[in-house]
């Protein structure tokens, strides 16, 4: 390959990675709007994943028990406020 082509096809390249990045419909741009009822269904996730944790850590004995049935309360109270709107949501 000489010098000449060997320029050619590097500008080829980046021509080429250029439109490859910076096309208008590019895949990975459009993304669909998430419902307001599977945004509630992820939080739902990761509220149990949440008080999983907490449980775990305080039986590891990471937490005060005061500090754990502050959290305790917190987390359950937000996953209880949750599941009523996500009920409501299924019924409407």
């Amino acid at each position: 390959m000489t010098e000449t082509q060997g320029f050619i096809a590097g500008v080829m390249l980046a021509i080429a990675l250029g439109i490859y990045t910076f096309w208008p419909e590019n895949g990975f741009a459009s993304q669909r709007e998430k419902t307001r009822l599977e945004y509630l269904l992820e939080r739902k996730e990761q509220l149990y994943e949440n008080l999983r944790d907490l449980n775990f850590e305080y039986r590891a004995g990471k937490y005060p028990e005061e500090d754990f049935i502050t959290q305790r309360t917190l987390l359950e109270n937000e996953t209880a406020q949750l599941l009523a709107e996500i009920e409501h949501l299924q019924q409407a």
